[in-house]
């Protein structure tokens, strides 16, 4: 312990730790709009950090590998009687302890900033994403331990760095999909929806790999010759060929699969019923007077919805389920805080399409036509979507005129007709009728 005490001050553990905490706490909070939504999707964030954080622990272990060449001190150390292996243990437990601390301090960092919003916690999983992103952070840093050993130029350990970007970017953008869930630590990190998560199964065969390539840098810090550094390859090949063996092949478990009890519904007990995914389970309640002012004014049109669910789609999957014409749908998002993002925009939203859901297969809609319709329920004059809604940066000022126009026209008759004119564009919505000419004025 007095030895590695020693090692942990005067290496470049402590130096390498403090990077990856100020880079990768810095990073998080940077973005926190990107994993405020839960646990999950914190970790899958510091996940995708790698690319950032892996290149960095492999050029600090390269640049702690060329130290007794660089006090000039090898043929010294080579006279002692104590073993190689034994001299450079404590250097190896440095770096992995120090490396590994940085990984789940950058976690508790994000954890401090959910941990009063946040309340799906997965545990097993949410465990083995960040236990497996510590690895291969001490994979990285024992590997440039042994290059930085093998190869001590002043160069090798800027120029690790910089092969270790391009590797673990190249690995997961041109690798097939399987392959690089095996060898990136950042493969099906980037969280595209609320559900997602990475399967275990993927989490293990990467695990296989990086404790493989940790391994093969240990062996290559305490080789003493060619012949130890030869055999150094071979717990490296074993372990890439046992994660590719083990590895799936569904895509859907390979890209964004999804958490089915971070997507199941929660609902107020009492009606309207209001539901959110168990993930957003902390904005029900600011959620549920919005959504139940929306259904009351859908509530003026005949046969109109009487509940409000999330949108527990996932498009980017393909993952499309149908939901009742009873029930108006509206896709929730999280501010940086983890709260609801946009809540002006809930209302607006849920009567846009007079409280039909667009499934993307009917192509018969009007944006004119819908939302003077909707407008006129909600009994104001129609406004553009930019600034509304959440995404919406430019619109074709023609299309808030000509809805404005139709509008006016609405108003202008008795409210019986109006409304009877209204219902019929929500029935042919729900046909996937064409809507065009059903309000007075509108083009036929």
């Amino acid at each position: 312990m007095r030895i590695l005490g020693l090692e942990l001050r005067r290496s470049a553990a402590l130096g390498a730790a403090l990077i990856t905490v100020v880079i990768g706490v810095g990073a998080l909070y940077v973005a926190t709009g990107r994993w405020s939504v839960g646990w999950m999707a914190l970790a899958m964030t510091i996940r995708e950090y790698l690319l950032l954080l892996w290149p960095l622990a492999l050029a600090a272990g390269a640049w702690q590998g060329r130290r007794e060449h660089r006090a000039k001190v090898g043929e010294l150390f080579t006279t002692t009687a104590r073993p190689r292996a034994q001299r450079m243990l404590p250097v190896l437990g440095a770096m992995a302890l120090t490396l590994a601390i940085a990984y789940l301090l950058v976690t508790g960092a994000g954890i401090a900033w959910i941990i009063t919003t946040a309340q799906h916690l997965p545990l097993l999983n949410f465990a083995v994403v960040t236990g497996v992103g510590a690895l291969s952070l001490v994979a990285a840093a024992w590997l440039g331990l042994g290059v930085g050993r093998m190869l001590p130029a002043l160069v090798t350990a800027p120029a690790l760095g910089v092969a270790g970007v391009l590797l673990v970017f190249f690995s997961a953008v041109r690798l097939d999909d399987w392959l690089a869930a095996a060898l990136t630590p950042v493969h099906g990190s980037s969280p595209f929806h609320a559900y997602q998560t990475i399967d275990n199964r993927v989490s293990g065969s990467l695990a296989i790999s990086m404790a493989a390539l940790a391994v093969t840098g240990l062996l290559l810090f305490v080789a003493g010759g060619w012949r130890g550094r030869t055999a150094a390859l071979v717990p490296l090949v074993l372990g890439l060929t046992t994660a590719i063996a083990v590895v799936p092949r569904d895509e859907d478990v390979l890209n964004w699969p999804i958490d089915p009890v971070a997507r199941e519904l929660v609902c107020t007990e009492d009606t309207p019923t209001v539901c959110v995914s168990r993930v957003h389970g902390n904005l029900l309640e600011a959620l549920t007077p919005l959504a139940r002012e929306g259904l009351t004014i859908l509530s003026k049109l005949p046969d109109a919805p009487t509940a409000v669910h999330e949108d527990t789609n996932a498009y980017v999957s393909g993952d499309v389920r149908p939901v009742g014409d009873d029930v108006v749908t509206i896709e929730i998002r999280t501010d940086e805080r983890g709260g609801l993002a946009h809540p002006a925009a809930v209302v607006p939203m849920l009567v846009k399409r007079l409280g039909v859901g667009y499934d993307g297969t009917c192509q018969n809609g009007d944006e004119v036509v819908e939302r003077a319709a909707a407008y006129w329920l909600m009994g104001r004059e129609p406004q553009s979507d930019v600034g509304i809604v959440p995404g919406m940066i430019f619109e074709d000022p023609q299309i808030n005129a000509e809805a404005v126009r139709l509008w006016q026209g609405l108003r202008e008759l008795p409210d019986d007709e109006a409304l009877a004119r209204v219902t019929a564009v929500r029935d042919a919505l729900l046909a996937c009728a064409d809507v065009t000419g059903l309000l007075p004025g509108s083009a036929r």
